[in-house]
């Protein structure tokens, strides 16, 4: 029983239930770092990962929480 994931890694046997998925994990194993911040110049093998490093690279924060009035 494989809960719906149909796309496993040949390298260390994690199961995905989306082929991309599996694509975007099997560049951990080979290093494969194809998106560059243009701030730092650091490079991520996946992209949600640059999407969270730009937000280091902010003091920018557009939200209110509700309870206590903190902005992030």
């Amino acid at each position: 029983h494989t809960g719906g994931k149909l796309y496993q890694c040949q390298d260390c046997g994690k199961s995905f239930r989306l082929s991309r998925y599996l694509l975007s994990h099997q560049r951990t194993h080979r290093e494969e770092k194809l998106y560059l911040c243009t701030t730092c110049g650091n490079l991520f093998s996946c992209g949600s990962d640059l999407i969270k490093q730009k937000g280091t690279h902010t003091t920018e924060r557009p939200h209110t929480c509700s309870h206590c009035e903190k902005s992030f």
